[in-house]
């Protein structure tokens, strides 16, 4: 089975302040607007990426 194609929206280092959740409020604020947003670890790089499955314009 191919892995489905993602689309990065935006990435977000893993080291970011205690308590602040920056991937998770962009991914939030996409869903809002109708993009099926959600984050996931990138190991290698050290940062969270919000992606889609969908096709972005």
């Amino acid at each position: 089975m191919p892995d489905t194609p993602r689309t990065v929206l935006e990435r977000f280092p893993a080291g970011g302040p205690r308590g602040s959740w920056p991937a998770e409020e962009f991914a939030a604020a996409q869903r809002v607007q109708g993009q099926p947003a959600q984050v996931v670890m990138d190991l290698p790089s050290d940062t969270f990426l919000v992606v889609t499955d969908t096709p972005t314009d």
